[in-house]
């Protein structure tokens, strides 16, 4: 059916505005934080809350009133998830994922690339996207918690490399500075 009556759709109009108001209102209050795709947990929470927004525009069935606590229901869960990641260790490793090292130094992971999913030709792209020809210009690639890649350049073994807390497999430890600077 292509249409049924006006009143369905000044309601889209309406609502759907007023939603989109409460939402933004809402994001706004809550913080960068609530919309931050850092790991698996915030992806499901955005991606909620844009479901909620289209069952609010679309179904009949649900209020206004009723989409905005759910709204408030998903950010708070999302804001004492992320409040207590940041507390507690337990937590943390219950709701991230740690990075992963998939090419470092010259050497493709197999193990961690087969463990991630991930293949070869996925970390070149990776490389390629950041503009490097060579895989010699690269030091590590990394599998961030949100499954984006990381692509880290050559450099000295600085005691503030980026690379200090992922986690590295054992034979890699060719450095006094690695086997000190893990977490």
């Amino acid at each position: 059916m292509f249409f049924n009556t006006w009143a369905d759709l000044w309601r889209i109009v309406v609502v759907g505005g007023l939603a989109y108001l409460s939402l933004v209102t809402l994001l706004r209050i809550s913080g960068k934080r609530t919309l931050s795709k850092m790991n698996a947990f915030d992806l499901v929470v955005t991606v909620s809350l844009g479901s909620t927004l289209a069952t609010i525009l679309l179904s009949k069935d649900v209020s206004l009133a009723e989409g905005v606590v759910a709204f408030c229901v998903l950010i708070i869960l999302q804001y004492a998830v992320a409040w207590l990641s940041v507390r507690s260790v337990t937590v943390r490793h219950l709701v991230k994922s740690e990075p992963s090292l998939l090419f470092y130094r010259g050497e493709y992971l197999d193990h961690k690339l087969k463990t991630e999913r991930i293949t070869r030709n996925e970390v070149n792209a990776a490389i390629r996207a950041q503009g490097f020809g060579k895989l010699a210009e690269v030091e590590a690639v990394v599998l961030e918690t949100d499954g984006s890649f990381s692509v880290i350049t050559k450099s000295t073994d600085d005691p503030n490399s980026t690379l200090k807390g992922v986690s590295k497999p054992a034979f890699l430890f060719d450095t006094e500075h690695f086997k000190t600077n893990q977490p």
